[in-house]
């Protein structure tokens, strides 16, 4: 539910731009998440100063004409925890309606990581340590109530884990002890299509999507405090065998790689309901064998890994229509079978699991002006990686060891460059398969 939120300084109205002589006004508005410190404060126009002190839905205090320009900005980022918080869709003209999309994201340096174990039927929990060392959370490995538990994701408030149980076509939920990362079940698992094993909640946090590999379908859900409600009708289909799954920044599109299809499906989310809608000239192709996708925090670029062919596919994202364009030069070479992508948070690095050679990681650059790809270094890594995931602060980077049942843990240099970190690799259970940082 939208909540208002106090506006702590008002400017008058021949500044805030509504009209003298009377007529229409309208709001801006849209969703705070991931807000866990004090002092958050947003801005409109460079005034009309909103203070935040939770998550969820907001308005500015000023209205605006039709035609209106407006700028929605952070004026103070958030302290204890020190945060850095983000606008997406914050700055355009009013065009005869209220203005309902405005995210803003509060991320920080992670604190806990979460490992899907898919042969134990677990999840490992780790507290991350300040050199990004990876220590076991008490009560850990925690039992998923399902089988071979494939893939994990934290939704953008940090409170709630969902799980695709691969094995028993469902989805566990778990709560998260902010302070601690101790999980406990909520509720019992949530029947999806049969095989899911991918899923991505929208930044608004308002819906999950799973990709449900053996019927080619996905299944989407609305979020209330961790509890999921089938959306009506869904399952829909999608391409041939769908295995990664990723959202644009700012929350419009929903894109879905399809390993046997060698395609990317992109949908046009509503944001209203979470239903989908296809975009036009979609599917996009792919190399043969798309195992991940990954975008980039600009929403200028997408990535997908070509297990099959041993490349790595970049195209140009249309943020208006959510269209794919391969850039040129693309698909890059790999040499060996590409498993998982990361995209760091400033945009510079696409990080690939298992891309140069068998057990390593690569870091490839990305040129700003075109998302063309090159290799910068490598880094050695467990037995078969094929998990990956970033802090959201960009320091430390983690894989997943299938083969070796352990996680790799890396700093991140400004180069790239990846360093193991001191203890690295950490325990994990039976053949680990993905991995998510809060």
């Amino acid at each position: 539910m939208k909540t208002r939120v106090v506006m702590v300084v008002a400017l008058g109205c021949a500044l805030c731009g509504c009209p003298i002589g009377g007529g229409t006004t309208y709001t801006v508005g849209g969703t705070l998440t991931g807000l866990l410190g004090s002092g958050l404060v947003l801005q409109i126009n460079g005034g009309d100063n909103l203070a935040f002190t939770a998550n969820g839905g907001f308005d500015f205090g000023t209205r605006l004409a039709n035609g209106a320009s407006f700028s929605v900005t952070v004026a103070t980022q958030p302290s204890n925890p020190a945060q850095t918080c983000t606008a997406r869709n914050a700055s355009g003209s009013i065009n005869k309606s209220d203005i309902t999309n405005v995210i803003v994201s509060c991320t920080q340096t992670g604190r806990f990581a979460y490992v899907a174990d898919r042969q134990s039927n677990t999840v490992s929990a780790y507290a991350i340590a300040t050199t990004g060392a990876l220590v076991p959370i008490g009560g850990s490995p925690f039992a998923v109530n399902g089988t071979a538990p494939t893939a994990l994701t934290i939704d953008p408030n940090g409170q709630f884990l969902f799980v695709a149980n691969n094995g028993s076509n469902t989805v566990s939920i778990f709560s998260i002890d902010v302070s601690t990362g101790v999980l406990t079940e909520v509720g019992l698992p949530v029947a999806t299509g049969n095989g899911p094993g991918a899923l991505a909640v929208d930044p608004t946090d308002h819906y999950l999507y799973v990709a449900n590999q053996t019927d080619n379908t996905l299944s989407a859900y609305t979020l209330d405090n961790g509890v999921l409600t089938p959306i009506a009708g869904f399952p829909v289909t999608v391409g041939d065998e769908p295995v990664s799954l990723a959202i644009d920044p700012n929350g419009n599109f929903l894109y879905a790689a399809n390993f046997t299809g060698n395609n990317v499906t992109v949908f046009l989310i509503d944001l209203s309901n979470g239903v989908l809608s296809n975009v036009s000239g979609s599917p996009f192709g792919a190399g043969a064998g798309p195992l991940s996708i990954a975008i980039d925090p600009t929403d200028a670029f997408a990535f997908v890994a070509n297990e099959a062919a041993n490349s790595l596919s970049a195209y140009s994202l249309n943020a208006t229509n959510g269209s794919l364009t391969a850039v040129a030069g693309s698909p890059f070479p790999a040499v060996t079978n590409p498993e998982s992508l990361a995209v760091d948070p400033a945009g510079r690095y696409v990080f690939a699991a298992n891309a140069e050679a068998a057990d390593q990681v690569a870091t490839y650059s990305i040129t700003p002006s075109s998302g063309a790809l090159t290799l910068l270094s490598t880094a050695p890594a467990g037995s078969l990686p094929v998990g990956i995931a970033i802090d959201p602060s960009g320091q430390f980077l983690y894989t997943v060891n299938f083969n070796s049942n352990d996680v790799s843990a890396y700093t991140v240099a400004p180069s790239g460059a990846l360093t193991a970190v001191a203890g690295s690799p950490f325990a994990a259970g039976g053949q680990p398969h993905a991995v998510a940082i809060d």
